[in-house]
Parts: C-alpha cells; structure tokens; sequence
C-alpha cells in the first residue's frame, strides 16, 4: 500500500478483484469465478471470506514490501564490499567468490556478489560479442590433438620481468600444460614440448599458428629442391616430423580459439593468483604453475567422447635430447675443422664424409655426428694472424718554378710567324 486509503495493485490483482466481487455480488456462480481465474472453487471461497473480511486489500500479496527472508545481514555486505575494495578491486565477481571463500572464509554465490558489486558501482557489465564462426567438434582421445601457442604478457605485474608462457592446451578434455619462458622461440617450444612429453607422452598432433619458430619462412636450397622437399621446415616442425607428430598450422587466431580463450582466462585468473602469492621470479611462476594447473584442471577438465588416451609412450632407451634439439649440417675442411656459429671446431679423428650433422642440445652442449657416432672435437680459441703487408713509401714531390725566360711567361703567341 502507498498511503492511507489508497491500495497498490498490479493488474492481476485487480482482474481477481474484479472477479470475486462479481461472485460476492451473485453475478456469477463461485465454480465459474474458480474457472475464470484458473483456481479451484476451495481457493475461491477462502479469497472471497478474505474480501468480506479485511477489503479489497485482501487480494495483494502479504510480502509485498517486506525483505527477503534470504536477505544477508548488511554487515556482511559491508565486510565483503570493504574485503573487495582492499584485496581484489580488479577481480571479477566469480573469481572474488573463490578467494573470498578460500581466503577470508566467506560463502556468498557469485550473483549476490555481482549485484552488491553493481550497487555499489565496483563493477559493470561486459558484454562480449564476437563474429559468427562455424563451431568444430571436439577431438575424440586425449592426446589426439593439443592445441600450442606462446602468450606474451606482463606475467608478474612489474615485480619481475617479462615471460611468456607456453602453454598446451587438450583439445578433447580441455587439459592445461604450460610453462613459463624469458621470449618465444625454439629453444623454449622445444623445452616446454620435452617437459609435455616426459608427464603425458608423445601426442598425435600438434595445432599451432604461423609463428616463424613454428613453419619456416625461408626459401627451398638447392640440395633440399634435389631432395624433393616441397616446403622448408623449421627446426621445431622437424624435430616433431622426426617424433611422428603431425603439425598443423591455424590460418587465422580464431582457429585454434580453444588456447586462445585459455590464455584470456589465465591473464585474469593467473595474474592474480600469482599477485596474492607475491611472486616475483620466472622461477617461482614455474613452481607456482605446477602446483596450480591441477587445480585448475580438475574444475574446468571436461570428460572425452572417447576414454582412451592416444598418448605414444616412449621407451627408457629414446633420448629426447636426440630430437628436440638445433641440427644444423656442415662441410669438413680439408684441415678436418668445421665452422659453426662463427667458431672453429677441430675433428680429433678423420672423417671420410664431407658432411657432419651439428647438434645444439637444450642444456647448451654441441655435438658433432657422423652416422650414429659422436665424434670428439675442440673448439680452435686462438688463430695465426695474418702477416700485415709492409706499408708502401711515397716520395715527395718537390714542385719547380719556372725561369724568367721560360715561354711559359712569354705573352701568346711567343715566336714570331714564319714569313712566307
């Protein structure tokens, strides 16, 4: 009600008035004024019993005005409210629900904290809205295909330096993998796809984008056109092609938007997990990330359509190191010495070969195959210099002045012309 004498009624309400005073007033019978509001004739009589005795106010709802016996105590809503301003003024409310629990042990649901969040004006709404795109079934098998990509981001907020993380991503179940590295490169991919390895297994494709570290952009040798090779691959594709995993390169970001999407949850959900921690090192990201991505996993892991794990699993006797790793072939001089990088590297033992394959291990090792064997080499540090040819001499050149009587100084012409 809003005032004395005056009834507040929606337009329900004044239709079931309406009704029931034509069956006070015998205008229609009670099992027709049950029908009309679709009631049945014992609810009819007991609103009628109830316009007879307390008025047409009879007929609103009794809560009407009152608070919600749910309603949460306003001290509360102050605690969280303050809780939020002081500890995670940029969190979004399902992420503050999780550490508002966890950390201050407090349970509210997500939706009360976005509501006092709007009434407060923490908080607004985002309205996503992106292009149409043609939806792609999930891969059948863990470790079908895995998703790939390098996010560069200010990981640590300033209070370190800048990482990218690595990170792989499930197609069938959504598992995350990753890894936190100083850039994005092939010596990172390579380390972070042998540390993917060593906990899953070997998968059967590998999704990525364009990246040079991931499809190479130079052009074909001559020797690789004679080999038939149609396109040139990168150091990373090779060392995959040599696994027996299948690369495959996304044409556009929207393509592989599974990891996409995984990297914008992980700069808002990482960032600021790592932020409560204080974490400071690329090393303590990485300790951090191990310990994290389990729990993640297990909230956002959906099941597979198919419950076999497509995972090769390398026996004891594969090494690793033998695959993921810089390969790079050179000519033997005739002095049994190898150029690489700039340095000169001396052959302890003859090779037959004009060709030897160099080996640029993830830990910083070189080594010089020939066939299935290493051979034993050391690096030239101090080379003959070079005699400098001795400096030319020049003379002088002393200038002369010419006589008084030189025809130099004679007026033109200086003899006289011949007489004919």
């Amino acid at each position: 009600m809003t005032g004395k004498g005056i009834i507040e009624m929606s337009v329900r309400e004044l239709r079931r008035l309406k009704v029931l005073q034509k069956a006070i007033d015998k205008q229609m019978t009670q099992r027709m004024a049950a029908s009309v509001l679709s009631v049945s004739e014992r609810q009819i009589r007991r609103l009628i019993k109830g316009v007879r005795k307390r008025g047409e106010e009879s007929v609103v709802h009794q809560s009407r005005g009152r608070g919600s016996n749910r309603t949460l105590p306003k001290k509360l809503k102050a605690k969280v409210l303050k809780l939020y301003g002081k500890r995670y003024p940029d969190f979004g409310p399902t992420l503050a629900v999780e550490k508002l629990l966890e950390r201050d042990g407090i349970q509210i649901s997500d939706e009360t904290l976005r509501t006092w969040l709007l009434e407060a004006g923490l908080w607004e709404k985002k309205r996503k809205r992106s292009s149409h795109r043609q939806w792609r079934q999930r891969k059948d098998c863990f470790g079908e295909m895995v998703q790939m990509d390098g996010s560069h981001h200010d990981w640590l907020e300033g209070r370190g330096p800048k990482l990218v993380l690595m990170g792989y991503i499930d197609d069938a179940t959504g598992r995350v993998f990753g890894r936190f590295y100083d850039y994005e490169g092939t010596l990172p991919a390579m380390e972070s796809f042998k540390q993917y390895i060593q906990k899953y297994g070997v998968p059967m494709a590998v999704y990525v984008d364009r990246h040079s570290t991931y499809k190479s952009s130079k052009e074909l040798t001559v020797e690789e056109e004679l080999a038939g090779v149609t396109t040139p691959l990168s150091q990373f594709q090779r060392a995959l092609k040599e696994l027996g995993v299948e690369v495959i390169h996304a044409l556009s970001p929207q393509a592989k938007g599974r990891v996409e999407r995984l990297f914008g949850v992980l700069q808002d959900r990482l960032v600021k997990e790592m932020r409560l921690e204080g974490i400071k090192t690329k090393e303590g990201a990485n300790v951090f990330l191990e310990g994290y991505l389990p729990i993640y996993n297990a909230r956002f892991e959906v099941c597979p359509a198919n419950a076999t794990d497509a995972h090769v699993t390398l026996s004891r006797g594969v090494d690793l190191d033998r695959y993921l790793c810089i390969k790079e072939q050179r000519t033997v001089r005739n002095d049994n010495t190898v150029s690489y990088e700039g340095k000169l590297y001396l052959i302890h033992e003859g090779v037959n070969a004009k060709k030897v394959m160099i080996e640029e291990r993830l830990d910083g090792v070189m080594v010089i195959r020939h066939g299935k064997g290493d051979l034993k080499y050391r690096e030239i540090t101090g080379r003959p210099v070079k005699a400098s040819p001795p400096a030319r001499i020049y003379k002088t050149r002393v200038s002369s002045v010419p006589p008084q009587d030189h025809p130099w100084r004679k007026p033109w012409p200086h003899r006289e012309v011949a007489q004919v």
